[in-house]
């Protein structure tokens, strides 16, 4: 995806990635070779005025239901485009969460910072690339490697929801802190609440992806800018003659453009100019938890106690 930053507005324009100028150049093309045959017909005094189709162009109700129709297309993959970014961004608030309350919760007794709690830290960051990887369909490969053991990427490559069987492993390690006292059951809810909303962010996506617009909607707002783009020439050519043919490539470029707008923004998940920066936001959850992973927690005796009462110190390494 393009990062909103400042740009000259004729670059911004007249601009070809994240455009879908090229992907409909073919059908204006189209209307625009079918105009022209009219138009030449009409020049060698061959003329064909089907009014009736020509004015349909000018009807009322056919251009309201056509607005209405590109309006609602362009709408409803919008909520879509923005409910994915929702739920990217609950994935990274509560990855964050979580490694907050696992660096400061989760001390060690030596300067080291634990392995657990860095196993477990690796596994969020795992968790968002498993994520990413699933809704673009593509395997997962050694992309993890770094964060994961062999046995577990063996087991990811066999399994049927990889990010689905990380959150196991995730909830496996949290049981395991409760058991030696890491953290307490309070602290185990609020952490198991938090990765239960990870799964929510990451289920959120899935309808997304699996859900696209009902095809009844597609075919009929195609049907309508066909009939629409058909009629032009015969309601045009009769008047403007050959002027008919830039006339009709600009009115099909505007309502092609906008129904494939809405077409781009359908699955935003891929890694094309109008997708979400994806990438960038498993880079963030990465760089946050690193920073997490520097913090050491370590247990020291306070000197101003009789009672040996356990002090928390933190360093950032």
């Amino acid at each position: 995806m393009d990062t909103p930053t400042k740009s000259n507005w004729l670059a911004t324009t007249f601009r070809l990635d994240g455009s879908v100028a090229g992907i409909i150049l073919p059908r204006i093309l189209a209307f625009a070779g079918f105009t022209f045959v009219i138009c030449s017909l009409d020049y060698w005094g061959y003329p064909i005025y089907l009014k009736e189709i020509g004015d349909l162009t000018t009807n009322v109700v056919y251009n309201l239901v056509l607005g209405l129709l590109l309006v609602f297309r362009t709408n409803t993959a919008y909520d879509r485009f923005w409910e994915g970014r929702k739920a990217w961004g609950m994935l990274v608030v509560n990855s964050r969460n979580v490694a907050r309350q696992v660096a400061l919760l989760w001390p060690s007794p030596q300067a080291a910072a634990s392995t657990d709690r860095d196993t477990l830290l690796n596994l969020l960051v795992a968790f968002a690339l498993a994520t990413k990887l699933h809704l673009r369909s593509e395997p997962i490969g050694n992309q993890l490697q770094d964060l994961i053991s062999p046995e577990q990427a063996q087991i990811l490559a066999d399994a049927q929801h990889p990010p689905l069987q990380i959150t196991f492993w995730i909830g496996m390690h949290l049981q395991q802190a409760l058991q030696q006292g890491h953290i307490d059951s309070n602290q185990a809810a609020h952490l198991d609440q938090s990765l239960s909303q990870m799964i929510e962010g990451m289920s959120s996506c899935e309808r997304i992806r699996s859900t696209p617009l009902p095809i009844a909607y597609r075919i009929y707002l195609k049907r309508l800018i066909l009939i629409y783009c058909v009629g032009l020439p015969f309601r045009w050519v009769p008047d403007i003659h050959g002027w008919a043919l830039p006339m009709v490539a600009v009115v099909s470029f505007i309502l092609l453009g906008l129904e494939e707008v809405g077409r781009e923004l359908d699955n935003p998940f891929g890694q094309e100019a109008n997708d979400l920066p994806i990438d960038d936001i498993c880079q963030t959850i990465a760089d946050n938890i690193d920073q997490a992973k520097a913090i050491n927690t370590t247990i020291s005796t306070s000197p101003l106690n009789s009672q040996e009462c356990p002090n928390l110190s933190l360093t950032a390494s």
